[in-house]
């Protein structure tokens, strides 16, 4: 059965150019004006990916991003025509799992969509991991320890899957901007760096579960088991 795509967005001749593109590249679609009628049509019919536009008529992108994620993973594509820096990042922080600057060709958003839901059908096929006693649950995009959620970010939540994946393999900052962010962002591989920080921070308040993210100088990071009474 072929995915069901939500298009938010305003602009009905884009719209109608959108839906006509992603029916015709085997797509089902349905389509929503504005904030309020995208957050209810989500709830009502919960589409495998959300194309999403930031400049909205009431509710901005970015509130019914923070709709979505409060209640599950759905991925989301942001649309839009700003070229600030800053919201690419904010939308991607918020959780978005790609952004796509206007103008852009319908070719170019089949693609990218494809590739988010190559990423989230395989994450979804694996629904949880276990490393001692930290618990991912990655339907949920919670991380716990004895039923006790660690409060991360979508970022966080995303960079500590990846390291749990693969215990001990060192990562660049580069390989995780392209596993968070969906694509390589170049320039902002020391972002990574706050997020790892802040990530330790969060897990020295667990030490049950006996876990460290170690820096590789000049390489990257890595997650190692730590021995009892270290």
């Amino acid at each position: 059965m072929s995915n069901l795509l939500l298009i938010v967005e305003d602009d009905e001749a884009l719209r109608k150019m959108l839906t006509a593109h992603l029916n015709a590249d085997g797509f089902q679609t349905i389509q929503a004006r504005d904030g309020s009628e995208a957050v209810a049509l989500w709830k009502e019919k919960r589409p495998d990916l959300v194309i999403l536009d930031i400049m909205l008529p009431g509710k901005s992108g970015f509130e019914v991003l923070r709709e979505i994620r409060s209640h599950d993973s759905t991925p989301v594509i942001m649309l839009t025509a700003r070229v600030e820096e800053i919201d690419k990042l904010l939308g991607l922080e918020m959780g978005a799992d790609d952004y796509i600057t206007k103008p852009f060709s319908p070719r170019e958003l089949s693609a990218r969509i494809k590739a988010v839901l190559r990423r989230t059908t395989n994450l979804a096929e694996k629904p949880g991991l276990n490393l001692g006693n930290l618990n991912i649950d990655i339907l949920r995009f919670e991380a716990s320890v004895k039923d006790e959620i660690m409060p991360l970010t979508t970022t966080e939540f995303k960079i500590l899957l990846m390291l749990v994946e693969s215990p001990g393999q060192v990562f660049t900052r580069l390989q995780i901007l392209e596993r968070v962010y969906g694509d390589i962002y170049e320039g902002y591989e020391r972002t990574i760096d706050t997020h790892i920080n802040n990530l330790r921070r969060k897990m020295e308040n667990f030490p049950q579960i006996n876990l460290s993210i170690k820096t590789v100088y000049k390489v990257g990071y890595k997650l190692v088991e730590e021995k009892d009474g270290n």
